[in-house]
């Protein structure tokens, strides 16, 4: 028997922890290919900072931000799977059966929100560095 893969768990550390890869470790173990690639933001964000002259916070913080926008996406990937298709994916030996309660759907509202709040000034920033050269602030 394996060991049960808890959905609410897997979708809190998507949200909490997602830009390091925390929910990939969890569901996959520690040699998962795309969450070391989570957590390769963070000394991509350092290569940024040491190469660049005096950079823009914006540009040495752009690969966590990536990494963090990608988990959140993962989070309500993994908060809307149905408890039956988890389970066959995650759970299919663990003898044991999903049952998620509200609280997965209360992390997929707050993912949604901080989510697209967080894209949306991305977005605009970049736009704002890339076309006026940071003119807005």
């Amino acid at each position: 028997m394996s060991q049960h893969k808890n959905k609410t768990l897997a979708t809190t550390l998507a949200f909490l922890l997602g830009g390091l890869g925390a929910h990939r470790f969890y569901l996959k173990g520690s040699v998962d290919r795309l969450g070391l690639l989570h957590i390769c933001s963070l000394p991509a964000a350092g290569l940024v900072y040491g190469l660049g002259h005096a950079p823009n916070p914006f540009w040495v913080l752009l690969p966590l931000i990536l990494s963090w926008l990608v988990g959140f996406g993962e989070a309500l990937i993994l908060g809307l799977t149905p408890d039956e298709k988890w389970d066959a994916r995650y759970n299919r030996n663990s003898g044991r059966r999903s049952a998620s309660h509200w609280f997965v759907i209360l992390l997929v509202v707050v993912t949604m929100l901080v989510g697209t709040t967080a894209l949306i000034a991305t977005i605009s920033r970049l736009f704002d560095l890339l076309y006026t050269g940071g003119a807005y602030g």
